[in-house]
């Protein structure tokens, strides 16, 4: 008979086997059997391990230690399949070979204990390697039953609260997290061989700045300040580049105090990287070798599909400036607009809504991009030269002052990334933050603080620099084929249930 536990259909029913396994529990206790007092458990293989090498391990003894998945009882003989870090392997259990008092011992184990195995290595009829048991050893006693195997833990808000079930349950999950780890990795590798050296920077900051954003908040108690948690990595890095080192990255959480949808948590993961005596062309070039090598080690191809729609990561993607790319969606050039007013009349036309204190015409310029141009940059595309009003660290274009040498760059209508020819100028920079200070006065939260040591900093001497920031979280979405950033988050930030 297959031994499983039936669909639990009501909380009585859960209750009632919750109940048997600690009866079973303080059974193993009255024994002097508690599992939870064995400290230690030395394995010899994995379960992959055993697989990959089968034929010189084929009647061999090896010792496995896993999660009990499934079990079948056939009278005197029994199969249950363990489950550890690499995967899968089968165990034939029988009376004969553990001794009447074993084998009544584990029978009483249920599925998600995880137990110790050591026997022979053998295939079964049907050519299945598995391992004949000669011991079993109960390591650790689930208190709690798994979901019901054939339906799985299907609900995605559980999924996310208990990804350790997840884990357990959907292998595809485990997988996604592997590859995350695969993806860091190379990007890590990339850089590393370029020359950057890899720091870390203060998550806990007296001043909120490096991006528009509403910060997190916190108290120092022995200080009696307020702290904000870092909403970029950006200043801190630049600082270092001041102080000499040339070629510097991070890759680190930042914390953002916004909404919550399938791309945006409260907290995510960062890549900031500067190089002295670069520019923002020099960025465009390392995001196309970062994206197409990390996609060719995990994917075996720079062509993949993503949601359903083919995706070409091969070098050289597109290059568009944000007025020629409205342009080419809307026909409407904000090159022959060049007034406030001009613009606000052309948004309202259009239907758009302007927001106070965004009603210059590089906000509205902006605001046509978002409606009309994301969406439609399915292909990678580089949008370049983005209006001064929105790029408070980038330096000015020498062809247009109205505009910044920044770009990001767009996969499927969303946003990877964001890169500027960094601003060295401290005069430049000292009143980019005042006007940012007054709209933060103004009400807006988003708005950056005036950092008088960084501009100390700029005042010592910031070199020529390009500087570039990648969400990490996306570019494993995008590697991963995932539809939300929770599926790429272990732990994503959930409203507490009641």
């Amino acid at each position: 008979m297959e031994n499983k536990e039936e669909t639990i259909q009501s909380e009585e029913e859960l209750n009632q086997l919750l109940q048997i396994r600690r009866d079973k529990l303080n059974k193993l206790k009255e024994e002097g059997k508690n599992p939870f007092e064995i400290r230690k458990f030395n394995r010899t293989h994995t379960s992959q391990e055993i697989k990959d090498h089968y034929e010189e391990l084929e009647g061999k003894d090896v010792t496995i230690a896993g999660r009990m998945m499934a079990k079948r009882i056939m009278g005197k003989a029994s199969f249950c399949h363990i489950q550890d870090g690499e995967g899968r392997i089968q165990s034939y259990v029988s009376i004969n070979e553990l001794g009447e008092e074993a084998y009544k011992q584990f029978k009483e184990e249920d599925i998600g204990d995880i137990i110790g195995i050591t026997g022979f290595v053998f295939k079964t009829k049907t050519g299945e390697i598995s391992i004949h048991a000669k011991e079993v050893m109960l390591l650790s006693k689930s208190l709690r039953p798994l979901p019901e195997k054939f339906h799985g833990l299907k609900d995605t808000d559980l999924r996310y609260r208990q990804r350790y079930v997840d884990l357990i349950i959907n292998p595809e999950v485990k997988n996604t997290f592997l590859s995350r780890s695969r993806i860091i990795t190379e990007v890590r590798n990339i850089l590393d061989k370029k020359g950057y050296l890899e720091v870390e920077t203060p998550i806990l900051n007296s001043i909120s700045g490096g991006a528009t954003a509403r910060p997190f908040i916190t108290h120092h108690n022995t200080l009696d300040i307020d702290m904000y948690l870092r909403i970029a990595l950006e200043l801190n890095l630049k600082r270092l580049v001041v102080g000499g080192f040339d070629k510097v990255y991070e890759i680190g959480r930042v914390f953002r105090n916004e909404g919550m949808d399938i791309r945006h948590n409260p907290e995510f993961t960062m890549l900031e990287l500067y190089a002295a005596y670069q520019d923002y062309h020099d960025m465009m070039d390392i995001v196309e070798e970062i994206f197409s090598t990390v996609c060719m080690k995990i994917k075996g191809t720079m062509k993949i599909t993503y949601q359903g729609q083919e995706i070409d990561l091969t070098p050289s993607w597109k290059r568009i400036s944000m007025i020629d790319s409205i342009k080419e969606i809307t026909g409407i050039d904000f090159n022959q607009i060049n007034s406030n007013e001009e613009a606000i009349s052309l948004a309202r036309e259009r239907g758009l809504t302007v927001e106070q204190g965004k009603e210059t015409r590089g906000d509205i310029i902006s605001l046509f991009f978002d409606e009309y141009v994301e969406k439609t940059l399915i292909q990678p595309t580089f949008i370049y030269d983005y209006p001064v009003e929105i790029s408070p660290l980038a330096k000015k274009s020498p062809k247009d002052n109205r505009l910044t040498e920044r770009f990001e760059f767009f996969i499927c209508g969303r946003e990877y990334g964001n890169a500027f020819s960094e601003l060295n100028d401290p005069i430049d920079q000292y009143e980019r933050f005042k006007k940012q200070v007054e709209a933060r006065e103004a009400g807006d939260e988003e708005a950056g603080m005036m950092d008088e040591d960084y501009i100390n900093a700029l005042e010592i001497g910031l070199p020529p620099t390009g500087g570039l920031g990648i969400g990490i979280d996306r570019f494993v979405m995008l590697l991963t084929d995932a539809p939300s950033i929770r599926d790429v988050l272990l732990f994503p930030t959930m409203k507490p249930l009641a």
